[in-house]
């Protein structure tokens, strides 16, 4: 029977005397509280825990038993499941998640930076148009790059495999990831600058110690 914090949409009493339970642990001991019980560990759990979704978990599932270590499942959520792996295998995951799962289009590509760990993140939102019953989920596929501190896009060791001949639709994400914070793709027919000047010679605007000058 459902309480009458779950008709408005609330975590049910078990739900919040569980967040109870944990505000004492540490993290890794609230994530495996919350693992045991089924639980999304995700920010905003000890407030707000939600039930992992089924088929999201199948998909995930699929991904992890593939691939075991060498993909990390992020989090699996209602419509969203992310996946990070080493750019040593993106390729194949993302054949698989195409293949095997049914997304068949990247509906954009985007960079994170990380100059404390000397890294770049580059991270796939993947979609499908022709499966309905993925009309609505978007799965993150991400993977890091080294940074360097004095880039030389294209001829340092910022670079990746292409996912252009997995996803035809990475083709201008990929360029304006290269431009914006020099990750290089190798493997895409075209990897000339998309917005910038070809003759730019400050480093990737999208990175945290770019400046603009004059400022």
């Amino acid at each position: 029977m459902s309480s009458e914090n779950e008709k408005d949409g609330q975590p049910s009493e078990t739900a919040a005397e569980s967040s109870e339970d944990v505000k004492s642990l540490s993290k890794d001991e609230a994530k495996k509280f919350y693992e045991e019980k089924g639980i999304d560990f995700s920010p905003d759990a000890p407030v707000n825990p939600r039930p992992i979704p089924q088929f999201e978990k199948s998909l995930s599932d699929k991904i992890a038993s593939k691939f075991g270590s060498k993909v990390n499942i992020d989090y699996v959520r209602s419509n969203r499941v992310r996946v990070s792996t080493k750019k040593e295998d993106i390729s194949d995951v993302a054949y698989f998640i195409r293949d095997e799962l049914g997304y068949d289009h990247a509906e954009s590509v985007s960079g994170v930076d990380y100059p404390d760990s000397k890294e770049i993140e580059v991270v796939y939102h993947l979609g499908s148009y022709t499966d309905e019953r993925l009309a609505t989920q978007v799965l993150t596929l991400a993977t890091r790059v080294p940074r360097e501190e004095m880039p030389n896009p294209g001829k340092d060791s910022s670079r990746m495999t292409s996912l252009r001949e997995v996803f035809y639709s990475v083709e201008f994400h990929e360029r304006e990831c290269f431009e914006m914070f020099g990750v290089y793709f190798e493997g895409h027919p075209d990897n000339r600058r998309l917005l910038l000047p070809e003759d730019w010679a400050d480093i990737p605007p999208f990175r945290k110690d770019f400046k603009i000058k004059g400022r």
